[in-house]
């Protein structure tokens, strides 16, 4: 698939030399052209100098027909600004973002964003989840993926749903669940607000029909 890495530092550099190594095509972009040396002989890509949020930079390292969008830069509004560029200009479907300040994590959720948070194994986290090919992804485990998600009620008419009737149709299971900052394990009876914040586990093949309740 075609991959855009914003941010050339130890984790972009890493991360480009991964997805380059397992076939991808992937394009650099960094604002200081002299830290494309990180990436060594082992990649294969392409680099660009300038700023990822930059909509004609984007278009010249072919955002166009790309299938996701890493921002992993030093600044979390630059990432922040690049992944929104990203996503609803140029409609990529995946985006990813690095994320620094841990106390803004809630709100990444609550916009959708895909994100990782904190400085080690960084690289090797979005590249797995650019591997599962699923925005929410946190693991996988056999046949199952480990998704966390801002759950997104569709009917308008219904801002509640209990676990039970959320799990039986779609033969997933609710692990943990995060409401006004309160994180909780719920039971079948348990109610979930629209935007709250799930950990769940779903079979690869019911990740289709479960979407829909995923928001990003």
């Amino acid at each position: 698939m075609d991959v855009i890495v914003v941010g050339c530092g130890r984790v972009g550099s890493q991360l480009a030399v991964l997805l380059s190594g397992n076939g991808h095509n992937v394009c650099v972009i960094d604002k200081d052209a002299q830290a494309f040396r990180s990436l060594g002989r082992d990649f294969n890509g392409r680099t660009l100098k300038g700023l990822g949020f930059d909509e004609d930079i984007l278009i010249e390292a072919g955002i166009e027909s790309c299938s996701v969008v890493a921002a992993v830069t030093n600044f979390d509004n630059s990432n922040l600004m690049t992944v929104e560029v990203a996503r609803k200009i140029f409609d990529v479907p995946h985006v990813i973002t690095r994320l620094y300040s841990p106390h803004r994590e809630n709100a990444y959720m609550q916009l959708g964003l895909d994100y990782v948070c904190g400085t080690t194994l960084v690289a090797e986290e979005i590249f797995a989840k650019i591997q599962s090919g699923h925005g929410h992804h946190i693991d996988t485990f056999g046949d199952y993926e480990i998704l966390r998600f801002s759950l997104q009620l569709q009917d308008e008419d219904y801002s509640t749903i209990q676990v039970a009737d959320l799990e039986h149709p779609h033969e997933i299971r609710i692990v943990a669940f995060d409401h006004n900052g309160e994180t909780s394990v719920p039971t079948g009876e348990s109610v979930l607000y629209n935007g709250d914040i799930v950990v769940a586990v779903v079979k690869q093949n019911r990740l289709a029909g479960f979407s829909k309740y995923m928001k990003g």
